[in-house]
């Protein structure tokens, strides 16, 4: 049923990879946007005018044209630094080469660290400040204030952000077939070349797509009914 003229296993292959990748990114990023929304709100002028650059670069130029400008630096970058370490060393050969898969979780999450910089930004902003300082006077430790009081209520004024973040990672995924990695769109695109059919395979490749985006979307409202929990709901 699902052969697919025989490109049914590749491009099952090629979905398995999308999500990898998407997942992976995603934790990238979410690490990325709370160390950056972190930096914007320190009172480090030194903190925030990096964070500042970082979301403003980002977000300012085309995330294909980013794709391309990370890939193939961040490559020439690990060359130079290893050359270096050789050269320190005559009798070290140390040799790095990022494959498709690894360049494109790095690329991915760098870039949307950025956008997941501003909306945590924005949700660390609505928790009311009394509740940490209450906390605070408890004597609570920084991280035990941020895993107890901070995060979840964080989390629930986020979550709108984030899910649409995530979204948009899932879909940004189709950009790296560019660099040579065999996720769905590529797949697709080879099984079309092959048989000539390449509508349709495409329109397989968007019907992937669409079914993780249809997951993605219950996942999201589980977790929106998890962190709304104890919050009096507006009765219209």
């Amino acid at each position: 049923m699902f052969n697919l003229g025989g490109y049914g296993p590749h491009i099952l292959a090629g979905t398995v990879t999308t999500v990898e990748l998407s997942l992976l990114s995603l934790l990238v990023s979410f690490i990325l946007g709370l160390i950056g929304a972190s930096a914007k709100l320190s009172k480090n002028r030194a903190a925030r005018g990096i964070a500042t650059v970082y979301t403003t670069l980002i977000r300012g130029i085309p995330d294909l044209v980013l794709m391309l400008l990370i890939f193939y630096s961040l490559q020439i970058w690990i060359n130079d630094f290893t050359d270096w370490l050789n050269n320190l060393q005559n009798s070290i050969d140390f040799e790095v080469q990022l494959d498709p898969f690894t360049s494109g979780v790095i690329t991915l999450g760098f870039i949307y660290g950025a956008y997941f910089t501003e909306t945590f930004r924005g949700a660390f902003l609505a928790v009311p400040k009394g509740q940490m300082e209450a906390a605070r006077a408890f004597g609570m430790r920084p991280f035990l204030v941020f895993r107890r009081i901070l995060f979840p209520q964080m989390m629930r004024y986020a979550l709108p952000g984030l899910g649409n973040n995530w979204q948009v990672i899932l879909k940004a995924t189709a950009l790296v077939s560019i660099i040579g990695l065999s996720d769905v769109v590529f797949a697709a695109q080879q099984a079309g070349e092959a048989t000539l059919e390449t509508f349709f395979y495409l329109c397989i490749a968007g019907a992937v797509y669409l079914v993780l985006t249809i997951i993605s979307n219950g996942v999201l409202l589980y977790l929106e009914r998890k962190y709304m929990i104890g919050v009096r709901q507006a009765v219209l």
